[in-house]
């Protein structure tokens, strides 16, 4: 009998190359601007680490017209069972929804849409052993949330809606999964509660935006400008992969969001 692969074991991802508008991707907060060929050389680095980590990727091309549409982890969620489109919280992003449909339903038997009323952004979202955690924020609401539960339950999976802080972009800006007992967390979130029962590692004061690392087999991968954090990981044992991401920092990213990584099973 094959084992059910843990919730960070991946065969197969989705990336969207960027699109020289990227450099009018949104952002909460004003770090400057990034160069198209600065996010297009992490872009491609990102590509071979999940290639090196044993992850088949498919490639979509450049979407001009949406900026943030290298981020496509946000307009949809994938799992082994299918695939659920979402409504981005954004309004300049809602498009990309439709614009990633065709490639999913070529690729999943099951392709479900969230319910008509309101929004849910993939960014809010954390796939752990016990449930998959929706975090209410400015992108995604409490009608949002509760049409992607059912839609998670039309997959037999157990939604469940948590709080993201306060002034926080995304759920998963402030957390990530390390293993299946583990979480990576800012101080802010994991003092919150949404944890218990989970083991905590904390980022260190400073390097807050390292949380969104990215646990993709047998490596974690970790932005390198936070070497605290790598530090850490190294110490308790994790196999990091440090990848710059830079550029990508400054339209409020990280590692998740550019990608969509299932497990596909063996035909």
């Amino acid at each position: 009998m094959t084992s059910k692969p843990a919730v960070y074991e991946f065969n197969a991802a989705i990336v969207r190359e960027p699109a020289r508008s990227v450099v009018n991707g949104l952002r909460a907060d004003d770090r400057g601007n990034p160069t198209y060929d600065g996010v297009k050389a992490e872009h491609a680095a990102y590509i071979t680490a999940m290639q090196a980590a044993g992850v088949e990727v498919t490639v979509l091309p450049a979407l001009d017209n949406f900026p943030d549409s290298i981020f496509v982890e946000d307009p949809a969620l994938a799992f082994p069972e299918g695939a659920i489109l979402l409504r981005p919280g954004a309004e300049t992003r809602v498009g990309e929804t439709a614009e990633i449909a065709p490639t999913l339903k070529a690729m999943f038997s099951t392709v479900l849409d969230l319910p008509s009323s309101g929004f849910a952004d993939g960014g809010d979202v954390l796939t752990t052993p016990r449930s998959v955690m929706i975090g209410l924020s400015a992108r995604t609401d409490r009608a949002g949330a509760e049409g992607l539960v059912a839609s998670l339950d039309r997959l037999g999976r157990k939604g469940e809606i948590v709080q993201t802080p306060e002034g926080v972009l995304h759920f998963k800006t402030d957390c990530s999964l390390l293993d299946e007992e583990t979480m990576l967390t800012t101080e802010r979130l994991g003092r919150s509660g949404v944890f218990d029962g989970f083991r905590q590692v904390t980022i260190p004061a400073g390097e807050e935006p390292a949380a969104n690392a990215l646990r993709v087999n047998g490596v974690v991968m970790v932005g390198s400008d936070y070497p605290r954090t790598i530090e850490m990981l190294d110490r308790l044992g994790y196999n990091v992969v440090p990848l710059k991401t830079t550029e990508i920092g400054k339209i409020d990213a990280g590692l998740s969001c550019m990608s969509l990584r299932w497990h596909r099973p063996a035909s």
